[in-house]
C-alpha cells in the first residue's frame, strides 16, 4: 500500500492562496521569482512565512543561477525547499556547464544546510522517443540533490532536435505529460525522493501515480485556473481542480497494489 505521497504544487505567490490549498490537503506549495533584478517580492516571503507556520513546506523557484543573486535571495526568503529547473538537457552539456550548476547546488548545501534542494530532470513529452540523457543527469546531480522532479522536455516531432521551452533556459509548465516509463525508471534506479511533474491534473494523477510509483506528484499548468479561450492563467490556481487533484492523489495514494 502507498503512503504519503507529496502533494505539491505551483505557482503560488499569495498567503491567502497557499492557505486556501493548505487546508485542501496541499504539502509542498511552491512559489516563483521570475527576475534577478526584481528579486524581493515582499508578498511572496510573507506567503513562505506563512506556509512555515503550517505543516506544510515552501519550495521557491528562482529563475537564474548567479551564486551571489541566490544567496541574496536565499537570505532574503528562507524558504524549505529551493527548486532548479534548468533547461539542462539543451543549455548544458554533460562535460560542459552542469559542473558549475553542481558545484553551485554544493555551495547553497554548504551555505544554507536548513534548506533541501530540489533539481528538475527533463524528460522528454509523451510518444516522443527519449533524445536526452536523463538518468545519467540524475546520476550527476544526485550527490548535490534531496529531491528530484521529472518534467517535460519538448522535442520536435520529426525528432530533429529540442523545440524552445515556454521559459527559456528552463523546463516546466508545458501542460504536456513526460515519458511515464524514463519516470519509472527513474523513480527506480534514484537514491533520493522523486516527484512527478509534467501535465499533470485531476484526471491523469491517479494513473500517474499508479504507473510511475513516484514520492510524490507535482501540478502547475493542470491546475491552473483558465481564461475565456481555455489557456492556463499563469499564478492562478484553480481551487476546484487542486481539490480534485489532492483527492486523487490520495486515492493511489491508499490503494492496494
Amino acid at each position: 500500500m502507498k503512503n504519503n505521497i507529496i502533494i505539491q504544487i505551483y505557482e503560488v505567490q499569495t498567503p491567502s492562496e497557499a492557505e486556501k490549498l493548505i487546508e485542501l490537503g496541499v504539502d509542498h506549495v511552491g512559489g516563483v521569482i521570475i527576475s534577478a533584478k526584481e528579486w524581493q517580492l515582499p508578498v511572496v516571503r510573507e506567503t513562505i512565512n506563512f506556509i512555515g507556520s503550517t505543516g506544510s513546506k515552501s519550495s521557491l523557484i528562482m529563475l537564474f543561477s548567479e551564486l551571489n543573486n541566490i544567496f541574496q535571495a536565499l537570505d532574503y526568503y528562507r524558504p524549505d525547499i529551493l527548486h532548479f529547473c534548468d533547461n539542462i538537457a539543451s543549455t548544458y552539456s554533460i562535460y560542459g556547464n552542469c559542473e558549475d550548476l553542481m558545484l553551485l547546488q554544493q555551495s547553497v548545501k554548504e551555505k544554507f544546510p536548513e534548506i533541501k534542494l530540489m533539481r528538475s530532470i527533463p524528460i522528454t513529452q509523451s510518444g516522443m522517443k527519449n533524445q536526452v540523457t536523463s538518468i545519467d543527469f540524475a546520476r550527476m546531480f544526485e550527490p548535490v540533490s534531496d529531491y528530484f522532479l521529472t518534467d517535460t522536455l519538448l522535442v520536435k516531432s520529426s525528432g530533429s532536435g529540442i523545440e524552445n521551452q515556454p521559459v527559456e533556459g528552463f523546463v516546466g509548465i508545458t501542460g504536456r505529460t513526460c515519458d511515464w516509463d524514463m519516470a519509472e525508471k527513474l523513480v527506480k534506479s534514484s537514491l533520493i525522493p522523486v516527484i512527478l511533474a509534467g501535465g499533470l491534473g485531476p484526471d491523469n494523477v491517479f494513473d500517474g501515480i499508479m504507473r510511475v510509483c513516484p514520492a510524490g506528484v507535482d501540478s502547475c499548468t493542470g491546475t491552473n485556473a483558465l481564461n475565456p479561450e481555455g489557456k492556463p492563467i499563469r499564478f492562478q490556481k484553480d481551487l476546484e481542480k487542486v481539490k480534485r487533484f489532492v483527492e486523487e492523489a490520495r486515492r493511489a495514494e491508499n490503494r492496494e497494489v
